[in-house]
């Protein structure tokens, strides 16, 4: 089993051609840092829009080196915390406005794909969450009414017997699915989208590590960028910035792949629509069928380091792959005898409220997007359009969505943001334990630790 070299997504890839770092101290109209989804969208649709512009991306290490090339693969259509978070503040038509946006994303996701020759692997097959104990079923249950008061949400309801066969997860009780979500190879879509910025003229520098971003300038160990704009496409590095340590908490999640399933396995589980796959528990995972029919599955395992530390390589603790391993073999116990080929974790960024945030300061010409908690790859071509509109001074119906200049207040100073973090997903973790074994309702545990961390809305 290969632990760590970044990702599986990137190992199976290949590594691209490094590009040169910044070669000293530059002028540009918009300089971006961070080689990730959100600043290569944003760098696509601002080159497209004003083809005029000098746009500069600086990248610590290489384009998608992040949660970009990391990630699980969900191509979906989450609001990120919640679209009931901005009912008071905005009202039910901006939150429903949102969550058409959302859906709106990603197809605008597959098309720019499909325009542009990107082979990343994209199934639309839906998003399908399982239930398989009685408390994590009378959340589904509540879930799902809650889902079909909102527009545009288009989720059903399943029985064990129909959930069962759609993907054959030991033990169902019920399921959840909506259309909105698409399968996808992550590296494959960081790498086509930066082939695609760099043909429109965008200049990548890899290997250069900004230090501080101030106003119009973005300052590194190889030189200065300055900028009418500086975008901040950091998520989950942004606490290596000078003046940002509490801003958003580096989470980490972590996965495995297994080796390619036989076809006996598979006619099994069934997953035939390449739907990707998640669960009601509170340390919830996530799923996907890979183009070459392995599973690759994900959860917490260590959720955070102490100081807000982002490890280098992705490697993952042998006891978090062995959690990962059983929820495997729980859910599909055909896998017992299938090898792990590679495991690997990576960090996303968390917001204090949990909830993602896109915005310009235009006397400062600092904008900013990120906070996607999980939920990035989708969101984070919503906030490069959105960027662009707002650098171009554009008022348009994205630059008025409720998450567009939301500000939360800061994490708490170490060490108490590290105690309440783990004691956080110890409690979920204990509240799943409990409810798998024994309980019939939901774990006050995991009740407390939602309002604690500002999970619950």
């Amino acid at each position: 089993m290969i632990n760590g070299d970044v990702s599986f997504w990137w190992h199976q890839l290949g590594r691209p051609a490094p590009r040169p770092p910044l070669p000293g101290t530059t002028r540009a109209d918009v300089c971006i840092v961070g080689a990730g989804y959100t600043g290569l969208w944003a760098a696509y649709y601002l080159k497209k829009a004003a083809p005029e512009l000098r746009i500069v991306i600086v990248e610590q290490r290489f384009a998608g080196y992040g949660a970009s090339g990391r990630n699980g693969g969900w191509l979906t259509n989450s609001v990120t915390g919640g679209r009931e978070q901005y009912l008071r503040s905005h009202g039910r038509l901006a939150a429903t406005d949102f969550q058409a946006a959302m859906n709106d994303t990603v197809d605008e996701v597959i098309r720019v794909a499909a325009v542009e020759g990107i082979d990343a692997d994209i199934v639309k097959g839906g998003e399908f969450t399982v239930a398989y104990d009685r408390p994590q079923q009378h959340r589904l249950e509540a879930a799902v009414r809650a889902e079909q008061t909102w527009a545009h949400t288009d989720v059903e309801l399943l029985t064990a017997a129909d959930a069962s066969t759609r993907i054959n997860v030991a033990g169902t009780t019920g399921a959840m699915w909506h259309p909105h979500c698409a399968r996808i190879h992550p590296a494959k879509l960081v790498a086509g989208l930066a082939r695609a910025v760099e043909a429109l003229g965008v200049e990548i520098y890899e290997d250069t590590r900004v230090q501080e971003i101030t106003p119009h300038a973005a300052v590194t160990e190889r030189g200065t960028v300055e900028a009418a704009f500086v975008v901040r496409a950091t998520e989950g590095f942004t606490a290596g910035l000078a003046g940002l340590h509490r801003a958003w908490l580096p989470m980490n999640s972590s996965l495995i792949v297994t080796e390619p399933l036989d076809a006996a396995v598979w006619a099994d589980i069934g997953w035939q629509g390449r739907a990707t796959l998640g669960d009601m528990a509170h340390a919830y995972m996530y799923a996907q069928r890979t183009a070459d029919d392995r599973i690759a599955i994900g959860g917490r395992g260590v959720p955070y380091r102490f100081g807000s530390k982002t490890d280098s390589d992705g490697h993952t603790p042998a006891s978090t792959v062995e959690a990962l391993r059983g929820i495997l073999h729980r859910f599909f116990p055909g896998t017992a005898d299938a090898a792990i080929d590679h495991a690997w974790s990576g960090v996303l960024g968390v917001p204090r409220d949990w909830a993602a945030t896109v915005g310009l300061d235009p006397r400062t010409g600092l904008a900013w997007a990120g906070g996607y908690v999980g939920t990035g790859v989708a969101t984070t071509n919503l906030a490069g359009r959105t960027l662009t509109d707002l650098i171009l001074g554009r008022e348009t119906a994205l630059t008025t969505l409720p998450w567009v200049n939301h500000r939360v207040r800061n994490w708490e100073p170490e060490p108490l943001r590290w105690l309440a973090v783990s004691a956080l997903y110890e409690a979920y973790t204990r509240a799943d334990r409990a409810e798998l074994t024994r309980r019939s309702t939901t774990s006050p545990l995991a009740t407390l630790a939602d309002r604690v961390s500002g999970r619950g809305h």
